[in-house]
């Protein structure tokens, strides 16, 4: 049993999406960080940095139970774990690892600014406004140009795109419209019909 601790948030609706695609059985310890629960001394031993998402495993390596942190290392351990989602050839492997690692160094850190600056920042400023939504549209011309030839962000469905899917979700908070990015929205579209992207995406 896999315990996740998590808010609804993109990085959260990651591992929860992860674990519905590998049937794996899991329970939801909700993390309200709006009421800063993400501070509490009992989840700070799980995660020192004070972020969701995490999990532990019980049944973990050597059937000892494994706590981590960092949602991109959670999604690489559950796919070792069931060898699914990371294909092993030794192209596509480091090519999902490469688009983890984008989404994981730029989708995530530049969305996120665009979100606050948008939509959060107690006051408007303009100059972060357009920084962000300007490198949040660039990023999304990244990935439309990749997905132009191919079905998937490393070609087949890995867990690159399970880590990039949720922080799309939120594309009208960006300021952006996937009509001006169309294989972005063919892959979007794609992606969010899939059963397990459905029951991941309403956790907690």
């Amino acid at each position: 049993m896999i315990d996740l601790y998590t808010w609804s948030t993109p990085n959260g609706r990651k591992v929860s999406i992860m674990l519905e695609e590998l049937g794996l059985p899991y329970r939801v310890f909700p993390i309200d960080i709006g009421k800063g629960d993400q501070f509490s001394s009992d989840f700070v031993k799980i995660n020192p940095n004070s972020k969701i998402p995490a999990i532990v495993d019980h049944e973990g390596p050597g059937n000892q139970p494994l706590a981590l942190f960092e949602s991109g290392a959670i999604l690489i351990y559950l796919a070792d774990k069931t060898d699914m989602l990371l294909p092993k050839g030794p192209t596509v492997y480091y090519q999902t690892l490469q688009w983890l690692m984008f989404q994981m160094g730029g989708v995530g850190p530049m969305f996120g600014q665009a979100h606050h600056f948008r939509r959060f920042a107690p006051e408007k400023i303009p100059y972060a406004i357009e920084r962000y939504t300007k490198e949040a549209r660039r990023l999304y011309g990244v990935m439309d140009k990749q997905l132009e030839t191919h079905e998937f962000l490393a070609g087949p469905y890995t867990i690159a795109d399970v880590a990039t899917f949720p922080w799309a979700a939120r594309h009208e908070w960006h300021g952006v419209d996937l009509d001006e990015v169309p294989n972005v929205k063919r892959w979007y579209d794609t992606i969010a019909q899939r059963p397990a992207v459905k029951k991941g995406m309403a956790v907690p």
